[in-house]
């Protein structure tokens, strides 16, 4: 397990005074970015090889979000490896020990050259110590896509919006679908399904519908195709 120390930042904090959905993915991001990189497994290791991890699946479980000042802790740790993909866990934690978030994920590995899945390399295997698996309900990978959908005003991606890989960071979808939240929703749970990158210059529609529990979005490229595919669940 690896693991790091903050404080919630006035920067980082939603008009409610709390770190947000987006700010708590941020941290998990964070947090095994660092552990690749003291590992020396980082983005230097995958750049002289031209390979990237690319997310395909979050789901996030929010028990609580941390408030402007409260100390925290982060933790990941992977625990699976098979063939070209990797399964790891993320925690969100108070220093007492409180469980805030709690966040399965899977990530494919790929090569850059040839912009396809490749499988994990044995030094890449044996780099990261594998743990148990955190004891919580998995989702399935597919997001049902319910219907009617609403269509919202189209957008661009902006550099703003881009990644080491120059695509749309995968935080960043997030915050884009949350725009489209009826007011007052809570999250309980999150469920992202990535479908394809979006890049600098691309136009994204938001498409969105409300059930009385949930609140699902669709980020879709100019011919319907969905980028990314989101589902909030109410508290």
């Amino acid at each position: 397990m690896y693991l790091f120390n903050s404080r919630v930042r006035y920067s980082e904090i939603d008009p409610n005074k709390k770190l947000d959905l987006a700010g708590i993915i941020n941290y998990f991001q964070d947090c095994s970015t660092f552990q690749s990189e003291s590992l020396n497994l980082g983005f230097d290791f995958l750049e002289s090889r031209n390979l990237a991890w690319v997310i395909t699946n979050w789901q996030i479980v929010i028990h609580r979000f941390p408030k402007l000042g409260e100390s925290i802790k982060v933790s990941t740790w992977p625990y699976e490896f098979k063939s070209m993909f990797a399964r790891r866990n993320y925690l969100l934690e108070t220093e007492e020990g409180e469980v805030l978030a709690v966040a399965d994920s899977l990530w494919v590995l790929m090569d850059l050259t040839r912009m396809r899945p490749c499988k994990v390399d044995p030094e890449l295997f044996a780099g990261y110590p594998l743990e148990e698996a955190y004891p919580m309900e998995k989702a399935p990978r597919k997001i049902a896509i319910s219907s009617p959908l609403t269509s919202y005003e189209p957008f661009s991606v902006t550099k703003s919006n881009l990644d080491t890989n120059n695509h749309v960071n995968n935080g960043q979808y997030i915050k884009m679908a949350a725009e489209y939240l009826p007011e007052h929703f809570e999250i309980k749970e999150m469920r992202a399904e990535y479908r394809k990158s979006a890049m600098l210059g691309d136009l994204i529609t938001p498409k969105v519908t409300n059930n009385d529990d949930s609140c699902t979005g669709v980020l879709a490229d100019k011919n319907d195709t969905p980028y990314c595919v989101i589902i909030f669940i109410k508290k």
